[in-house]
This record gives structure tokens, sequence and C-alpha cells, in this order.
């Protein structure tokens, strides 16, 4: 399951919520996650500690390998042997890395923060660091006056905590760690000028991480400025021409980080690098033989070394390591290759889901829109059937319904030409009190009139109102007779008058 192209769906849902959170935070691929997740017991806390702090060898692991490859039990023979001569011969060591782990340091330096409790509860407590202070200063007179009692008291562990104490006497102010490292590098250039070295601007962590990250070396040097060598040591060997050039060449890829053992963060690192003498360099770089995850420290040079020596130990130490490292980097480099080309993929195929959401879309709406036209083309069309049948329909009830034309000719009577629309002439008369609706509804209803439809019986189509399309002028002087206006055609017209039909357009009703 460790390897490339191995099933995400075999794991549980916990287990590929760990993985994914492991490899967000760590940036490393999946398949090379796995068997680092696997000796944390899928812990992500733990494996991203020890993915950036450097994995020791598992000691019950080693312990069965070694197990496993024993030789089979001595004879009899040889057993009384080996009682006889005594165990002569020491244990065989487990398989160990011959690199000494470099673990990550992150500085925590004592009495950084000082606190400060509320005036009440000081005020509440006042009494008792009094009585602290009266008994503590009488303690300390007692030991001046019997100065071998606390030592007779303390016993052996009283000198060994001593030296602890002592380095926290330097009453030098605790700062981060970029701020330790801006104040060393400005208190090398005022002791020994300037000079080309390009110290690291930050703190040991982070350092560690970017040689982890880029796989390059990671030069450390402490310092220790009450040690007799440390000046001879810097100006003869640290910037000597031939060193600073080695440590400043961009094919080396040496990260070059320095700092006072005075220093909390330096003091910290020279413990966890196993320091013995000073000046002291160390050489660390990312092992990939011990596992995916881990910082060793290459190399080691102590004490006062010159130039000539300095540089061709740096020199064996990268070589040795070069190599391991190269094939590190085109690994990671063939991972992140791989992992650019699955993102790349992805991403082609989320524009291509993109573009067929798209283009399915743009269909569903022209069908919509195809859909829409058709039923508002069949509700237009049904409108205007229904229209028709209920014009017919009115046509044939307001038909039934006009006035007979009368026989007389008097002053009750008014006579009409009216010219149609198909050019016929229509002369008819009509009651003068008669209202203008009557010779409009003529005028619609006279095909009905001449024809026998005007016999049959009808009802007016509910829920309908007509509107004339047409309108009736004099031609001179023009006029229109209106039929809003609500008059009768003795009023309008008088005893005679010849009108025109006009019809009316929609661009008229405009």
């Amino acid at each position: 399951m460790a390897s490339n192209d191995f099933d995400r769906s075999q794991l549980t849902s916990s287990q590929q919520e760990a993985l994914g959170t492991y490899t967000a935070v760590t940036n490393q691929d999946a398949a090379a996650a796995l068997p680092l997740l696997e000796r944390s017991q899928w812990n992500v806390q733990i494996a991203i500690a020890k993915f950036f702090d450097g994995e020791a060898p598992d000691p019950v692991e080693e312990a069965r390998a070694s197990l496993a490859s024993s030789p089979a039990p001595p004879s009899q023979s040889t057993r009384q042997e080996t009682l006889m001569n005594g165990f002569s011969r020491s244990p065989r060591p487990l398989n160990r890395s011959r690199f000494d782990p470099a673990p990550r340091i992150v500085p925590r330096p004592d009495n950084q923060n000082t606190y400060r409790p509320p005036f009440v509860l000081a005020l509440l407590f006042a009494p008792f660091n009094l009585l602290y202070r009266l008994l503590s200063g009488s303690f300390r007179l007692f030991t001046y006056l019997f100065p071998f009692l606390p030592r007779l008291l303390a016993g052996p562990a009283g000198s060994r905590v001593q030296p602890r104490r002592q380095r926290d006497t330097t009453g030098r102010k605790p700062l981060s760690p970029r701020d330790t490292a801006a104040r060393f590098a400005r208190e090398f250039e005022e002791e020994y000028g300037q000079h080309d070295l390009k110290f690291f601007e930050s703190g040991y962590a982070q350092a560690y991480d970017l040689a982890k990250k880029d796989l390059r070396f990671l030069l450390v040097v402490l310092l220790s400025p009450e040690h007799d060598d440390t000046s001879t040591f810097v100006r003869g060997t640290l910037l000597s021409p031939e060193v600073v050039s080695y440590i400043n060449d961009p094919q080396n890829k040496i990260i070059l980080w320095a700092g006072s053992v005075q220093d909390s963060e330096a003091y910290q690192v020279s413990t966890a690098l196993s320091c013995s003498k000073f000046p002291f360099a160390a050489l660390v770089a990312h092992t990939p033989q011990d596992s995916s995850t881990s910082m060793s420290t290459i190399g080691r040079i102590s004490g006062l070394v010159p130039p000539s020596a300095f540089v061709p130990k740096l020199q064996s130490a990268i070589s040795q390591h070069s190599a391991t490292l190269e094939r590190a980097r085109q690994s990671r480099s063939e991972q992140q290759a791989t992992r650019n080309l699955r993102e790349e993929q992805n991403s082609a195929y989320e524009r291509s889901l993109a573009q067929d959401r798209e283009r399915a879309r743009q269909r569903r709406e022209e069908e919509d829109a195809r859909l829409r036209v058709e039923r508002e083309a069949k509700a237009k069309a049904d409108a205007a059937e229904q229209e028709k049948q209920n014009l017919e329909q009115w046509r044939l009830w307001r038909a039934q319904s006009i006035m007979p034309e009368p026989s007389s000719s008097g002053e009750d009577v008014t006579r009409v030409s009216i010219r149609m629309t198909s050019g016929e002439r229509v002369v008819r008369k009509f009651r003068a009190e008669a209202d203008m609706e009557e010779l409009y509804a003529f005028v619609e209803c006279y095909d009905m009139l001449s024809s026998s439809s005007a016999s049959s019986k009808a009802t007016e189509p509910p829920d309908y109102e007509h509107q004339y399309r047409f309108r009736l002028v004099s031609p001179l002087p023009r006029a229109v007779y209106d039929i809003a206006g609500g008059d009768t055609i003795g009023n309008k017209i008088g005893r005679s008058g010849n009108i025109l039909v006009e019809p009316i357009d929609d661009e008229d009703d405009a």
C-alpha cells in the first residue's frame, strides 16, 4: 500500500482524513507519507513531529530485526566454552545509522516572559511574600555562617545542578530567534570587522526547516566568547578566503547558521548536537537512508582547526553525502512532477467538465426558449381563434338586436350613404335618436344581415368585450364620428350624410 499506485479506497475514513491533513501540512507525496503514518499508528501530530524533527530509529523494530537475523542457538560444547571463558565478547550492537540524529530545536529561553499577577492577588499574597523573604534571608545568613552544611545536605546532586544555574548569569536579554540572529551578526561584525560570510538571518529551527525542504547542507557554527581559541579560529579559519569562498559557493548548497552559546538558542543547539569543545562546527543534512524525514549530523569539527583542514573536512562530508541528496532531489522532483501532472490533469478535467456543464446549460436554455416560444405561439393562436369565435358569435347576437330600417322620411330619420372597406356603397335609413353605436353595429354586422345567418338564434359570448376595428369618417369636410362620444346619429350626421369606413391598424392604436 506504500507504493506509488496505492489504492486510497482501502483506507478507512479516519485514515484518509489523517493522510489528507498530513500531506497538507508537510507537502509530501501521499505514497511516501503512508509508511511514516503507519509507523506513527496514524497519529497525525506524531507523524508531523517526526517529519520536522527527524525520526529516530525504532528500537523495537531493530530488536525484532536483530532477533530475526540472529544465528541458531549454540551447541552444548560451545555453550560450556562460553561459560568457562566468560562473556569476553560484547553483544552485537543494533543496526543503527552511522550518523547521529540532529533534532529540531525550538528555543525556550528562561525568564523570557515575566508573569505579573493582578494588583489584588499581589496585595493578598504580600504577607506570604514577606514571610518567604525573611525565611530565605535567614537561610542565606545561616549558610554564610556554616558553609559546610549545605554541601553535606545537598550531596552530589547539588554539584550537578549548580553549573546549570551559572549559565543564566550572563546578563544577556532573551530575544526572539530572528532578533538573536541579528544581534549575533551585529556583534560579530563589531568584533571582527567587515566580512563576506552570509549568516542565516533567523533562528536555528528556520534554517533547519529550509535545509530539510530544499535538501541543502546546514553548517552550524557555535562560538564561546569566553574561550581562548575563539578569536584565533574566527580570524584565521572562519574568515579565511578559502573557507569563505567554499561556504558562499552556490554549488555546495550550504546554509550558514552561527550563534553564541551565551544565547539560550545556541546553548540548546550545542547540547543537542553533543558539542564537547569550542569552537564547534557541525554539518547537518537530510539522511533519506534512515527515514524520509530524518536530519542527521554528517560531520563535526571541534576545536582550533586551520583552514587547510577545515575545508577538506567539509568537502569530505559533503562529497560523501551529495549523491544521496541528489537522489533524494531527483525523487522529490519526480514526485513534484507527478503531482503537477496530476494537478494539470485534474485542472483539465475540471475545465472539460465545466465546458460540458456550460454546453448542457446552453442546450437546456435553448430548449426552454424553444418550448416557451412554442407555448406562446400556441397560446396566441388559441387566443386568436377564440377571439374569432367570440367575434362571430357576437356579430350573430348583435345582428338580432339591430333596429329595422324606418320606412318614413321625416325629421326623425337620417339617411346615410356608407362606403364599405370592400368598395361597396350601402344606403340606409336610421332613426335620428338612435345612438352612434347602432350605426357602428350595422357596419360590423352587414355581412350577417345580408345573409341567412342573421335568422339563427345566438347569445352574447361570456366575458367578451367587443372592440370595433374601424372608424366612421366624413370625407368633406373630414370628421371622425367617434363612438366614445355617445351622441345620437341625428346630432352627429344630421338629415343625411356620406360616411367612409376606415379600418384601424395596430399602429394607429399605438
